[in-house]
């Protein structure tokens, strides 16, 4: 039977995750073939995968964390997860500035889809289910509020890309 409650911000963020893991097993599939467009098919996927993680990890940073500060005790969790960012924008830009035949291009993609994966459990496990107990939060107002800013993000660096 179908849950009847309704989508919050961890919903919209985790619907994220599964969209970017869905995009890392793709160029995993990539990088075993050996057709010539499949160099452009990693470069093209790995940026878009940048891409989706910058924006992810901003409206994350800008008002997921925030309000979760304000509203839980134990915010050790919520630190873990900025320096797991700044780790992951590391290798972001890193893989931004390489090219598909960059001996080391396949590794730092693959390596940045097991930071994002270990992430993303502990935000499942932990930060998610902290977040929906915490009384002071509207998570489907905030999802809105989420949802809005990422839109506006991606037509940005759409823009500038």
């Amino acid at each position: 039977m179908p849950s009847t409650r309704t989508k919050d911000a961890c919903d919209l963020l985790d619907a994220d995750h599964k969209a970017v893991k869905k995009m890392f097993k793709e160029f995993e599939e990539t990088t075993q073939s050996r057709a010539k467009s499949a160099a452009q098919k990693k470069l093209d996927l790995a940026r878009r995968i940048c891409l989706e993680l910058t924006v992810h990890a901003q409206i994350e940073e800008e008002i997921f964390y925030p309000a979760l500060r304000g509203a839980i005790k134990e915010t050790d969790l919520l630190d873990e997860a900025t320096v797991e960012h700044q780790s992951a924008k590391d290798l972001i830009a890193q893989i931004q500035e390489m090219d598909a035949s960059d001996p080391m291009f396949d590794a730092k993609v693959k390596v940045l889809g097991e930071y994002v994966d270990h992430h993303v459990k502990e935000e499942r496990s932990d930060i998610f289910t902290k977040a929906r107990s915490a009384r002071k939060l509207d998570l489907v107002a905030m999802r809105d509020e989420l949802e809005a800013r990422k839109e506006e993000l991606m037509a940005e660096m759409e823009a500038t890309a």
